[in-house]
């Protein structure tokens, strides 16, 4: 299945309670057409409670058609379930992209920085700025010579 046709038959359903699993949403969304998959992303664990495993309070659900999410959209969104108004509407691919490597820099990897780093000599870093400076130097002592080479004339 193609990501362009993935993203418009899959809804996000927003606002779910504590209470509801994966087979609730399924029995809820099923009304509106054939359902491939329900996801519900499990929050980050409590090391104090290791056997309670909670969802995050929404869900994804991808359909067989992009009118049958749609539908789904149309007829469930700002409705109740269980008590909690839900949030229904297309889903959309996360905004930001995670790091290749986990929690490594980009600049941390070598294709980034050969891409993307100059040399130090070039990148006017320390020794570009000490060299700039003594040349800047030079250039204004030349210039304050030129002055009073010309005032003496």
């Amino acid at each position: 299945m193609e990501e362009g046709t993935k993203g418009k038959k899959t809804i996000f359903i927003g606002g779910i309670g504590d209470d509801v699993d994966e087979t609730v949403i399924y029995e809820h969304f099923a009304a509106f057409g054939d359902i491939i998959e329900v996801q519900l992303p499990p929050a980050p664990a409590n090391p104090s409670k290791p056997t309670e495993i909670k969802h995050r309070g929404f869900a994804f659900v991808t359909y067989s058609s992009p009118t049958d999410a749609q539908d789904a959209i149309d007829n469930m969104d700002l409705n109740e379930l269980r008590g909690r108004v839900l949030k229904v509407n297309q889903a959309k691919p996360m905004k930001t992209l995670q790091p290749p490597d986990g929690n490594r820099a980009i600049w941390e990897s070598e294709e980034w920085l050969q891409e993307h780093a100059k040399p130090l000599a070039q990148s006017g870093g320390v020794q570009g700025r000490t060299a700039q400076r003594a040349t800047s130097g030079e250039a204004e002592e030349q210039a304050d010579d030129g002055e009073l080479d010309a005032m003496e004339e």
